[in-house]
């Protein structure tokens, strides 16, 4: 009679560790900076106007001085020239759109804030033109 021959099992393999890759503070801002600019977007079209305004306020912060900055600047500029928007204003839309044309000189919305700052700026000279008559009207007629 042989002897029986043990099997003795092998030892359990442990699981590979997962993977971690840590995110450098620069890429981690700068996703977050799109994430909010996204945000401010998505509030805009839903008419939350102030929403949009405080996200895009984020951006600027995170980005610091580099895209998506312009972006937020823009998008910050169309929340104020909206005409849907209780708080219109378009001296401040022609500001925000001009600090996209000033600190951006390169970005692809350069163009496009610079032609609305020429709308604007027609709009708003037609409105004091508008004002000037009024008040010539009114003085005639006393």
């Amino acid at each position: 009679m042989e002897p029986e021959s043990i099997v003795v099992p092998p030892e359990p393999v442990p699981p590979p560790k997962p993977e971690v890759t840590v995110e450098p503070p620069e890429v981690r801002e700068r996703r977050e900076a799109q994430e909010s600019l996204q945000l401010a977007q998505q509030l805009m079209a839903r008419g939350d106007y102030d929403g949009a305004l405080r996200e895009s306020q984020k951006v600027l912060k995170q980005a610091k001085n580099q895209a998506p900055g312009d972006e937020a600047l823009f998008n910050m500029g169309l929340v104020y020239v909206n005409p849907k928007n209780p708080k219109k204003d378009n001296r401040r839309a022609i500001s925000f759109f001009n600090q996209v044309v000033k600190g951006y000189p390169d970005s692809p919305l350069t163009e496009q804030a610079k032609i609305w700052v020429g709308v604007l700026d027609g709009m708003e000279k037609l409105k004091q033109v508008d004002i000037e008559i009024e008040e010539k009207k009114r003085d005639r007629t006393r």
